[in-house]
């Protein structure tokens, strides 16, 4: 009988034994599987699901974020999660501006900040730090992140904002930044570096924040090293009063300029004459036409006949203008442009016509009396209306006693520019291809836009420009109505 119960006891024993092993291998392999997956995780994203897309978010400060009477000369940041400041010198606006820019460090959730001024009394400090703090995994930025703290025993909490355009062009440039001076005489924003800037968003506006209440001078200046209006050919712009910035502040527009434009200065050095023994420069007076695939443009005025060298006499009597059978045709007329380079012959030329030029070898002669080595006789057609489309746009809001001129625009340059005295252009013919628009209100009629004049207290001209181009295709009505 105790032999039976022995075995018994022996069986269960291994049982109870086998169990107690197994469980412990099971938590062992547990906890190295959960040790490899936290290891892991610090160094590779987890795969699967969607992606991460939320930005780091502030849980602790110290001081604490808005805090009031305090003197920090060292500010830390901590996150939700691990984080990076990239480019925080290109990003980082401190408001009022500081003499030196602070020190900005990160480590894993923490971003340090060594402030390097002493700070004044009774002032509220913000440090915007735009998209530079971002998480480490996704690159997820903390848009426009601002700590705020203040010297004294408030906040301060007045805004200012408004847009800046390009007076020349009415188109935007992000790159300026808009500036605050607390001195108001006009002198500080040539001499000083401003009191508060912030830079544009990607539509041209700007918004300070936690700004004291009262008066400022504001401009917009270029954001270089030096923030400063110390030369002419800088985008720049003022207001025509200063700003009282309270809870009643409204939004103003900046209208930036450039009094003067850069001069180009050439990269190339001269070059000395190449001598060559086998070489003979060609004494020869030549010229060509400027056909599009040997036709005469029905919009240009003009044929023009242009010499490889500066013509010193032209005979009229040696050069026709004929049908194509040779009869002479009237009404044409000839001029040796200012450069004496080009010979400008005007008719009022019909479409789909032929033509023949005759040009004598005597018809010009340079200023060492060589003339053409030949005679030439060139056969042209001009264009066909169909080559063209006809041109109407209608302004719905067009302000006709501002003297707008209208502007079409390609690769950046005005090709026809027309004063507007209706609200209706329409032209029969003009040339095929993309175009921008611009209107001009040109406040003293002379047809070109006049940049501002800070010294004077002159503004700049404004232009409008519409953002959607058009389209003009030959051999079709193109009808526009546009809103400025």
């Amino acid at each position: 009988m105790f032999a039976g119960v022995n075995v018994i006891y022996t069986h269960h024993m291994k049982r109870f034994l086998s169990n107690i092993f197994s469980t412990i291998f099971a938590c062992m392999a547990l906890m190295f599987i959960m040790m490899n997956a936290t290891s892991c995780a610090n160094i590779i994203p987890p795969g699967g699901g969607p992606r991460d897309t939320i930005p780091p978010h502030l849980v602790l400060s110290l001081p604490r974020d808005s805090a009031t009477q305090v003197h920090p000369s060292r500010i830390t940041l901590t996150f939700d999660e691990f984080v990076e400041a990239k480019d925080v010198q290109q990003n980082l606006v401190v408001s009022p501006n500081p003499k030196n820019l602070p020190v900005v460090d990160y480590k894993l959730r923490n971003v340090t900040i060594k402030l390097k001024d002493s700070l004044q009394p009774n002032t509220t400090y913000s440090l915007n730090f735009g998209n530079s703090i971002r998480d480490v995994n996704e690159g997820n930025p903390a848009k426009n992140f601002t700590f705020v703290f203040s010297t004294g025993k408030k906040i301060d909490t007045k805004t200012f904002s408004g847009s800046v355009v390009l007076a020349e062009t009415g188109k935007i440039d992000t790159t300026l930044i808009v500036a605050l001076y607390k001195n108001l005489a006009d002198t500080a924003v040539i001499k000083t570096t401003p009191m508060y800037y912030t830079f544009l968003d990607g539509k041209g506006n700007f918004k300070f924040r936690f700004l004291p209440e009262g008066n400022y001078a504001a401009y917009v200046l270029p954001n270089d090293y030096v923030k400063k209006y110390d030369d002419s050919t800088k985008l720049f712009a003022f207001l025509d009063s200063t700003v009282h910035i309270s809870d009643s502040s409204k939004p103003v527009l900046f209208y930036a300029y450039e009094e003067a434009k850069k001069k180009t200065k050439s990269t190339t050095a001269p070059t000395a004459p190449v001598k060559a023994k086998n070489i003979k420069e060609d004494k020869r007076l030549r010229f060509h036409t400027d056909f599009d695939n040997g036709k005469q443009d029905l919009l240009s005025k003009y044929l023009a006949l242009t010499f490889n060298r500066k013509v010193e006499k032209i005979d009229s009597s040696m050069i026709a203008l004929c049908d194509t059978n040779y009869h002479p045709v009237k009404g044409y007329t000839l001029q040796l442009d200012s450069t004496a380079h080009k010979l400008l012959i005007s008719y009022p030329w019909k479409e789909d016509v032929a033509f023949k030029l005759i040009v004598q070898k005597e018809a010009a002669t340079d200023s060492a009396g060589v003339t053409l080595f030949k005679t030439d006789t060139v056969s042209f057609y001009t264009k066909k209306e169909a080559d063209y489309g006809s041109l109407k746009i209608r302004f719905t809001n067009l302000d006709v006693s501002r003297h707008p001129v209208l502007e079409l625009i390609q690769d950046d340059k005005i090709v026809f520019s027309h004063r507007m005295t209706q609200k209706t252009f329409y032209q029969k013919l003009y040339y095929p291809g993309d175009y921008e628009i611009r209107v001009l209100y040109d406040d003293n009629q002379n047809g070109i836009w006049d940049p501002g004049n800070f010294k004077l207290k002159k503004q700049p001209e404004q232009v409008k420009s519409i953002e959607k181009k058009i389209n003009i295709r030959n051999n079709w009505d193109n009808e526009y109505e546009l809103r400025l």
